[in-house]
């Protein structure tokens, strides 16, 4: 096997693996919904865990902006049988979960901004879980400012890996106040991608603490960061 298709095959089964502690939350006969689905290797993977390996029939939704990409992954779906598993070259701001099946949303390395996106998404259909694994944070890099961190900011490099921090520690806060018990974990081992963390979360029905939403805006101010997570919540402020 190729070296780039077994990183991927060690991402998939990992993703898998951190999958299984939360798989209790997705109820038989609900909805499972991949943005940014590309190739889908991670979307089959899924499906072939739920319903063929579980029997628990999970409609699963892929999404990609490339028509050609998701006109290939229908005909593999079709080509194996696997019926509850459909792709789609659609927005999904404009998918509604009236029939409240949606359970789940996914993203692996989607990059930049669609994570926040997708993340906004799910948490605007009440998703129970959340599975993101983000990628290419470059938003705040050209926003981040403080006098007092020129140290952690003059090196290009450095400041990079600050900013992607700082990204994703604000994406945690914002979920958490949403009402989701979340956990930041490394997704796999730095050797097989640098793009090696994951964003877990879990509706419950804690209330946001103000607290924690008061050091999240003091921070948003001190670094002059208008982060779309925050924007996508809670508007322009």
């Amino acid at each position: 096997m190729p070296a780039h298709r077994q990183k991927k095959f060690r991402q998939i089964n990992k993703f898998l693996e951190m999958l299984r502690d939360v798989e209790e939350y997705i109820p038989d006969n609900s909805v499972i919904i991949d943005m940014g689905c590309g190739k889908s290797y991670l979307t089959f993977a899924i499906y072939h865990y739920f319903n063929i390996l579980n029997n628990k029939n999970i409609e699963i939704r892929g999404y990609d902006l490339k028509k050609d990409v998701v006109d290939y992954c229908n005909s593999l779906a079709d080509k194996f049988g696997f019926n509850d598993l459909k792709f789609y070259c659609e927005d999904i701001a404009d998918i509604e979960n009236k029939d409240e099946r949606i359970s789940m949303i996914i993203t692996l390395h989607a990059c930049d901004t669609a994570t926040d996106y997708a993340i906004y998404h799910g948490i605007r259909w009440g998703c129970k879980v959340m599975m993101n694994v983000p990628c290419c944070q470059h938003e705040l890099f050209s926003q981040i400012k403080n006098d007092k961190m020129d140290i952690m900011l003059e090196h290009g490099i450095i400041k990079e890996r600050f900013s992607a921090l700082m990204t994703d520690a604000i994406r945690a806060r914002l979920i958490e106040l949403m009402g989701y018990d979340v956990k930041v974990m490394e997704f796999i081992d730095m050797e097989h991608t640098p793009k090696n963390i994951m964003i877990r979360s879990v509706k419950t029905d804690k209330k946001p603490d103000e607290h924690k939403k008061a050091e999240l805006e003091a921070l948003i101010k001190e670094y002059e960061l208008n982060p779309t997570l925050y924007k996508l919540l809670y508007g322009n402020k």
